[in-house]
């Protein structure tokens, strides 16, 4: 069934319509002239727009939003927020979609060591790191050592390739080659500075965790921003930590 309000303007009987077919809350075969964002067997960035006890909805160009069961939820999901899914029909006939994506990604991808990319972060697992999709279709993954920002699932995020396995999967890092983010990290610290007075009660003793949680870098990329700016003698070593230098 088409409904009268798809029906193109000048339509009759005879003419050749394309159209969108899929079931209906009542589980009725609909047509629908409308394009959806994604089709089964397509993995796609969707919004939520709904949940209920049974699952979420999301909103992939139809007016019926797109079911994703409660059992398909690998993490909590919340209203307005985008996720990475994949399309499938259920037993019933009816279109759904999963947040388990990994086994619908590929380990083919064209990408080469210091490639920039850009993907989804589709899951998180403290033992492990940040898993991404690559270009929303390859296995990425940010191992913890490379892992220094809040990142959430649903996240697009800018990587760049540090290894590709054997297996074809790539290991991502946020972070740049190191000559590059020193600069950056040099930044982060001499404006830290600036913010406290021109002093930072932190030096190369300070452990890796403390680093990490008001830097977000890791301990050698805090050593070689520190080097960088004692070479440069924009700063000094004191008593109570480092003092930019005034001239």
């Amino acid at each position: 069934m088409l409904p009268k309000k798809e029906i193109p303007s000048g339509s009759g009987e005879g003419d050749s319509l394309e159209v969108f077919i899929y079931r209906d809350s009542e589980n009725r075969i609909i047509a629908t002239t409308k394009v959806p964002y994604a089709q089964i067997g397509d993995l796609a960035y969707l919004k939520v727009t709904a949940n209920t006890k049974l699952g979420a909805f999301l909103d992939f160009g139809l007016e019926r939003g797109l079911f994703l069961p409660y059992s398909e939820q690998r993490y909590p999901l919340f209203i307005g927020k985008r996720y990475l899914v994949f399309l499938y029909l259920d037993k019933s006939g009816r279109i759904c979609c999963t947040t388990d994506i990994y086994k619908h990604l590929s380990s083919d991808s064209p990408y080469g060591k210091n490639d920039k990319v850009k993907g989804t972060v589709y899951l998180k697992k403290l033992e492990t790191g940040v898993f991404v999709a690559v270009d929303n279709k390859y296995l990425g993954l940010i191992p913890n050592n490379e892992f220094f920002e809040d990142l959430m699932v649903g996240d697009v995020i800018q990587a760049r390739v540090i290894k590709v396995r054997e297996d074809g999967k790539l290991d991502l890092s946020t972070k740049d080659l190191s000559h590059k983010q020193m600069d950056t990290d040099s930044k982060i610290l001499y404006e830290a500075m600036l913010a406290n007075n021109g002093l930072l009660p932190y030096d190369e003793k300070a452990s890796p965790d403390i680093i990490q949680r008001k830097f977000k870098m890791s301990k050698a990329a805090f050593k070689r921003a520190i080097g960088g700016l004692l070479k440069s003698k924009k700063i000094s070593k004191t008593e109570n930590g480092l003092r930019i230098i005034k001239k």
